[in-house]
């Protein structure tokens, strides 16, 4: 038996690297780390702090990206309200009401450029 050490990055292939820097590194605050070339139709991006990044995959022979409905990425913020307020401000709206599954957790959905679901979760 092995032992696997830490989850290192979430891989998400994208439509446009641009629209989604902007949302992953202006919009939620996430580091780019390393932007690069990976070939004549490839380019990658790491973005992220700590131990486990968000890699960006844009290859532009690659039309169509598909992500199913049971996936989502989650990043806590200190207030759902104050994000809503936000995601309102520049035209994003939620595709969930606040959902509260015991007294220590809120939380609800909006998907990113690429129709991946992003989850805002508010701990107490």
């Amino acid at each position: 038996m092995f032992t696997i050490s830490n989850f290192c990055w979430t891989t998400l292939n994208v439509k446009n690297m641009e629209k989604s820097l902007d949302f992953y590194e202006t919009f939620l605050g996430l580091t780019l780390n390393n932007r690069f070339n990976a070939g004549p139709h490839m380019e990658i991006a790491f973005l992220g702090d700590g131990d486990t990044q968000v890699e960006l995959i844009y290859n532009s022979e690659v039309k169509d990206i598909a992500y199913g409905n049971d996936i989502s990425l989650g990043f806590t913020v200190p207030s759902l309200e104050d994000m809503i307020n936000k995601l309102q401000s520049i035209g994003i709206k939620p595709l969930t009401d606040i959902y509260q599954p015991n007294p220590n957790v809120r939380f609800f959905f909006i998907q990113d450029p690429n129709g991946l679901k992003i989850q805002f979760v508010e701990m107490n």
